[in-house]
C-alpha cells in the first residue's frame, strides 16, 4: 500500500513494453512512459490539508477508507490516491497495510506556531523539487518551458512534465519559496519567527494589522509571485534591454499560467 501510486508513474502493460521481437525497445519504451525521480501528483496544500483532516478526526492515525469518507472521495479514485501518495512523499504520513498515520512533520503542520516552518521542509522532501532546489536556488525561475525541460532532463517522463511543473510552481508559492519582493526561489526566511500570509485567513489580521482576503478577496493584493515581478521593473525612463523584456514578459506569462485557473482539471489518470 506504501508503494509508488499509478498516478505519480503511468502504467505500462508487458505487452507494451515488449512490442519488439525478443524485447528489443522495451527499455526505450519503459523510459518514455516512467518517470525515474518520484515527484507528488497533488499539491503540498492538499497534502496539508489531508493531514489537518487526519489530525482534526482521528488525532493521529486512522484507516483508508475512513480519511477518503471525510474527504468526501472514493477510496479507489484517483483523486484521493494521489493525495494519499503525495502526503507521503512530502513526509507527512506513513502507510502500512492501509492505515495512514501522522509523521513529526505532519503532526508540525497541523501546529500554528511551526507550520511555515513544517512546510518548508515538506517542500524539500520530494526528490524532483531537491533537485530543482539545487539547481535553481536563489534565482528567478525560468520560464515554463525551460522548467519542464530540466524536469525531463532529471527524470520526468514526457507525458508528466507539464504536471509535475503545475505541481511544483503551486508548492513552492504555498511553501513560501517564490520570495514575494523579488520572485527568487530561495527558502522562507524566519519561517518559525511569524505567522506568513498563507496562514492568515479571510477578513483576519496579521501582527502588522495587514488583512488577508484569502486568494486576494478583494483587496486588491496581488500574488507574491506577480508582486516580486513588479518589483524588479525598471524605473519610468531608465534603460532596458530588448531582451531582458522578453525574459520578464515570459516569465510573466508563465507566472499567470501557475495562478489563474482555465477550467476544470481533466488529467487526473482516474476519476473519482
Amino acid at each position: 500500500m506504501g508503494g509508488r501510486c499509478p498516478t505519480m508513474v503511468e502504467q505500462t502493460s508487458n505487452e507494451t513494453a515488449d512490442n519488439g521481437p525478443q524485447g528489443q525497445g522495451s527499455e526505450t519504451t519503459r523510459k518514455r512512459m516512467h518517470s525515474e525521480v518520484e515527484f507528488p501528483y497533488s499539491d503540498l496544500r492538499a497534502a496539508v490539508d489531508l493531514a489537518q483532516t487526519i489530525h482534526g478526526n482521528a488525532g493521529s492515525s486512522c484507516e483508508d477508507r475512513e480519511l477518503a469518507g471525510w474527504l468526501n472521495q472514493s477510496v479507489d479514485g484517483g483523486t484521493y490516491r494521489s493525495r494519499r501518495s503525495s502526503a507521503r512523499l512530502f513526509g507527512l504520513i506513513s502507510i502500512s497495510q492501509g492505515r495512514l498515520t501522522l509523521t513529526d512533520l505532519g503532526h508540525d503542520v497541523t501546529d500554528a506556531s511551526k507550520a511555515p516552518a513544517a512546510r518548508a521542509k515538506a517542500f524539500l522532501r520530494p526528490e524532483l523539487y531537491t533537485k530543482m532546489y539545487e539547481l535553481h536556488g536563489g534565482k528567478i525561475l525560468p520560464p515554463a518551458a525551460a522548467i519542464e525541460r530540466q524536469m525531463g532532463e532529471v527524470g520526468v517522463s514526457p507525458k508528466q512534465k507539464e504536471r509535475a511543473r503545475q505541481v511544483f510552481y503551486k508548492s513552492a508559492t504555498y511553501a513560501g519559496f517564490i520570495d514575494s519582493s523579488t520572485g527568487r526561489f530561495v527558502k522562507p526566511a524566519n519561517v518559525g519567527a511569524h505567522a506568513r500570509s498563507s496562514e492568515i485567513g479571510p477578513g483576519k489580521k496579521d501582527s502588522n494589522g495587514k488583512g488577508s482576503g484569502g486568494d486576494d478577496g478583494g483587496n486588491g493584493e496581488n500574488d507574491p509571485i506577480i508582486r516580486g515581478l513588479l518589483a524588479r521593473l525598471p524605473k519610468a525612463g531608465s534603460v532596458w534591454p530588448e531582451a531582458e523584456r522578453q525574459l520578464w514578459l515570459q516569465i510573466l506569462e508563465g507566472s499567470f499560467k501557475l495562478i489563474y485557473k482555465e477550467g476544470p482539471c481533466t488529467d487526473t489518470p482516474d476519476a473519482d
